[in-house]
């Protein structure tokens, strides 16, 4: 008696997965290096894009072109969600680090809840009872920690199933937070000072690097990574809220 052949006749409805996949590895390497520039110089690429290219494998394989969604968008948010993932899992940031950017954030809810403005670096600095230079410090390693911070809120976190998805669908109170997030985080960032707006801009829309972002600043890649590492401090605060009583890291 001959066994049932492993073979089955290709879904016309189905993309091919392999291709898919192949065509894709690049948009795998284009996050993973946009990630790595806010992370310690010890973080490996490679780890970046291994996990990464898991998560184009499921999105592969779970993706449905008739939701009308296109792949590539599709397996972004797949791809973005596995490295983020992997940052968590195995967290490269010390505990000081975060420490004081919890710390940082809290300066600065209260001093932008007392004057009705955003705080100046020097105020914060003050109100922690640090140099100018140790809170600029603060800013630059802050950007490691808050990698998976506002923008996991946003994407990661809450991109594991839904209306694209071949997973679980979302329920309706996951839904309404996502949306509920997401409309305020655009009324924070809208209420930014003009350049960390900006640099939010060139960073997650235009897609540009640090060292890209300081050349068309005319600063130094260093003066841009405080400015970002600032801007979401300000959000953190500013989000406190929000997050409450869940602490967002």
């Amino acid at each position: 008696m001959y066994a049932p052949s492993p073979y089955r006749e290709p879904d016309p409805g189905r993309p091919d997965l392999q291709g898919l996949v192949l065509e894709h590895a690049p948009l795998v390497k284009r996050i993973a290096y946009h990630i790595l520039a806010r992370l310690p110089d010890h973080v490996e690429l490679d780890d970046l894009i291994q996990a990464g290219m898991l998560g184009l494998l499921d999105a592969a394989r779970h993706f449905d072109p008739s939701h009308g969604a296109s792949f590539e968008t599709y397996a972004g948010t797949r791809i973005r969600g596995a490295i983020l993932d992997e940052i968590r899992r195995l967290d490269w940031t010390p505990r000081s680090v975060h420490r004081k950017a919890r710390e940082a954030a809290e300066a600065i809810r209260r001093i932008e809840n007392e004057k009705g403005r955003a705080a100046k670096d020097q105020e914060v600095a003050e109100a922690l009872g640090i140099t100018p230079e140790e809170y600029a410090r603060i800013l630059r390693d802050s950007n490691a920690s808050q990698v998976v911070s506002l923008e996991d809120r946003a994407t990661g976190d809450l991109a594991g199933a839904g209306p694209w998805g071949g997973g679980q669908p979302d329920s309706p109170d996951r839904v309404l937070e996502a949306d509920d997030f997401q409309g305020l985080l655009a009324e924070a960032i809208d209420a930014l000072p003009e350049r960390e707006r900006l640099v939010l801009s060139l960073y997650y829309d235009e897609e540009l690097n640090l060292r890209e972002i300081g050349a068309i600043l005319g600063v130094s890649e260093s003066r841009v990574s405080q400015i970002h590492g600032q801007a979401l401090l300000r959000l953190r605060a500013r989000m406190a809220d929000w997050s409450s009583p869940r602490e967002v890291r």
